[in-house]
């Protein structure tokens, strides 16, 4: 009985493994803003777009839209990628090229700018296209929580306090944080929970699967 309840946990725990790895898929492009404070309406702001390769091809550009009220200014130089700007429909597009192999399937890179904030606060919604060297493009341009969200940033006002909008239904009110609760400001997201759970199951199960293994080889 032991050894059948020892297969059917290292079983488990290989098939949550396998679920860790598949659900990396989930990671998107995500911008981030580099002070621990929230952004303040108005200000200067350095920000660092994060972008992982989760596919079998390269990452060979990306194309982000700065949202409304958002200026860019500056880069930071990253090697083996030009930036260039542009103006489409009244949105400014930046757009980071590779000069050379790009970014790797398994590896993300970051690309820091700085930015002039809205002069009003609230949620600002970047926009992010990831071109892959086989011609596929991704789409990061969905709400929370679909399968290809684009990146949330929360602009406060001067005195540090967050928007606040009326709930319709209950004629409560409620902060845009909440409102957006699913994804949080450092860039953690609801699938990154996901996925930290997963993997500490798949580790105390991978653990009980060992512990009756060797009381087995014990018992002999």
């Amino acid at each position: 009985m032991r050894q059948r309840v020892g297969k059917w946990l290292a079983t488990i725990a290989g098939a949550l493994a396998t679920l860790t790895a598949a659900s990396t898929v989930f990671a998107h492009v995500v911008v981030i803003p580099d002070n621990p404070t929230p952004p303040t309406a108005g200000a200067w702001e350095q920000y660092t777009m994060r972008v992982p390769c989760e596919r079998t091809d390269p990452t060979v550009k990306i194309v982000l839209k700065m949202p409304q009220g958002v200026q860019f200014d500056d880069y930071e130089p990253v090697p083996g990628w030009t930036v260039s700007t542009s103006q489409t429909g009244g949105s400014q597009i930046v757009t980071w090229q590779a000069t050379g192999n790009g970014i790797s399937p398994g590896q993300f890179m970051e690309f820091p700018f700085i930015a002039s904030n809205p002069s009003t606060p609230g949620d600002v919604a970047w926009d992010a296209y990831q071109y892959y060297k086989d011609g596929t493009i991704v789409t990061w341009t969905g709400p929370t929580g679909s399968a290809t969200p684009h990146s949330i940033t929360q602009i406060v006002s001067a005195d540090g306090t967050a928007p606040v909008i009326s709930n319709a239904r209950s004629g409560s009110t409620s902060s845009t944080t909440e409102a957006n609760a699913p994804t949080w400001s450092a860039g953690w997201t609801m699938a990154d929970t996901i996925i930290l759970t997963v993997s500490i199951v798949s580790i105390l199960l991978s653990g009980l699967a060992l512990a009756f293994a060797l009381r087995k080889d014990s018992a002999k």
